[in-house]
């Protein structure tokens, strides 16, 4: 028999908990003892197991595994033991990190590049879906890998902006590797990075996000949660997170937004609020020096005229860059965009400066930073510092 027969028989045993598996296997020499272990040979290794977990560990049937290798061989896919070099050590750390990771693709070495993992609710609304595709293209854009469930909403929105902007993706499923569960997405994934997951091709059933979720948080740095409701799976995400001693950051979503309500209530607990990508990736700037800022859009110069333009007299004459219009904007700024405005109308200021001045919960401010970027009333600056942009030409 091979080795990795040993390995794929023992990530199949399914009753038997990760966190288990591994203490076995500190007190064995590898999957091969393990599998000859028998009843006694368990119990005199002083781990406390279940009876369905004893009953698993008993059970010598290869014919699954066999059939699970013939798959691998067939499509391509990849076997990554726990003691093999290339697993990833940021991974490997977890108590409860799978002992056998299944690799669709290549799997990039996480552990000399950062990573970070975008989450939020599969029912997105139009705004969680194009904030999620914008930090996804500004994290590829930086450098960093993006890590994903790629499923509907917010997780496939980001890995979508990650892989048109010609980065990597690491895709996590918490099905079989060889279940077609994101369709071309995860086709993608493979192409610029990796699927990965600890089930056995062949195998159909699944076992809950809580057992993807430690995969992806595991193999992150931090967490993005852009869009979350009430007792959404993104808000057992953030806690695996916390639970990992992994920051949680979180896009500050309107307050009269139901799919908005888990993850403002995330702001309310602590988590760090987030208008961009680079608020949270520069924080790994020093560790990873590969790491950098995204360069702003550009946008086509506007046409010049033919002629010089008349000469403009009294009342009429074109307001100097510094002029802001604060009765032209409180007609179409809401009271707390419009305080954000006479904020920073004096010059640049640090985020926490704006949020102590504005007479506003920090997630209803949050929210109008955000949408005075998206109007391109307000620009961020390095440092997480805020300054007056461009204040656009109202009309009524």
């Amino acid at each position: 028999m091979s080795e990795l027969q040993y390995w794929v028989w023992l990530s199949m045993r399914a009753s038997v908990r990760p966190e288990i598996k591994n203490e076995l296997l500190a007190h064995c020499d590898g999957a091969r003892s393990l599998y000859y272990a028998g009843k006694e040979d368990l119990r005199g290794l002083g781990i406390r197991l279940r009876p369905s977990e004893e009953r698993d560990l008993l059970d010598k049937d290869l014919g699954a595994v066999d059939r699970a290798l013939e798959i691998c061989e067939r499509e391509r896919i990849g076997i990554l033991t726990c003691r093999d070099a290339g697993y990833p050590m940021r991974l490997g750390s977890l108590e409860t990190a799978p002992c056998v990771l299944y690799v669709l693709g290549r799997l990039p070495r996480i552990d000399d590049r950062p990573a970070v993992a975008v989450v939020g609710t599969r029912r997105a609304s139009d705004y969680g879906l194009r904030t999620a595709e914008t930090f996804g293209a500004e994290i590829a854009a930086s450098g960093c890998i993006l890590v994903s469930g790629l499923t509907d909403g917010v997780d496939g929105a980001a890995a979508k902006g990650a892989l048109d902007a010609g980065g990597t993706v690491i895709g996590v499923t918490g099905a079989a590797i060889d279940a077609q569960y994101a369709g071309r997405l995860a086709e993608r994934a493979a192409e610029r990075g990796a699927v990965v997951g600890e089930f056995a091709p062949g195998d159909r059933a699944f076992r809950g996000f809580r057992m993807r979720n430690r995969i992806t948080a595991g193999l992150a740095l931090a967490s993005i949660v852009v869009e979350a409701p009430q007792k959404s799976g993104a808000l057992l995400f953030a806690r695996e997170t916390l639970e990992q001693d992994k920051e949680v950051f979180v896009v500050p979503g309107n307050v009269d937004e139901a799919r908005a309500a888990g993850s403002n209530a995330l702001l309310s607990d602590g988590a760090a609020p987030v208008v961009c990508a680079w608020d949270v990736l520069s924080r790994f700037e020093t560790a990873f020096p590969s790491l950098h800022r995204p360069e702003p859009k550009k946008t086509a110069p506007a046409p010049q005229p033919t002629a010089p333009a008349p000469e403009q007299k009294g009342i009429d004459k074109e307001k100097s860059a510094a002029y802001i219009d604060m009765e032209m904007l409180a007609r179409h700024l809401t009271p707390q965009e419009l305080q954000v405005v006479r904020t920073l109308k004096d010059g640049a200021l640090p985020l926490d400066e704006v949020l102590d001045r504005v007479d506003a919960p920090s997630t209803e401010t949050m929210s109008a930073i955000t949408m005075l970027q998206i109007m391109g009333i307000v620009q961020p600056l390095p440092g997480k510092r805020y300054q007056i942009g461009t204040i656009p030409d109202i009309r009524d």
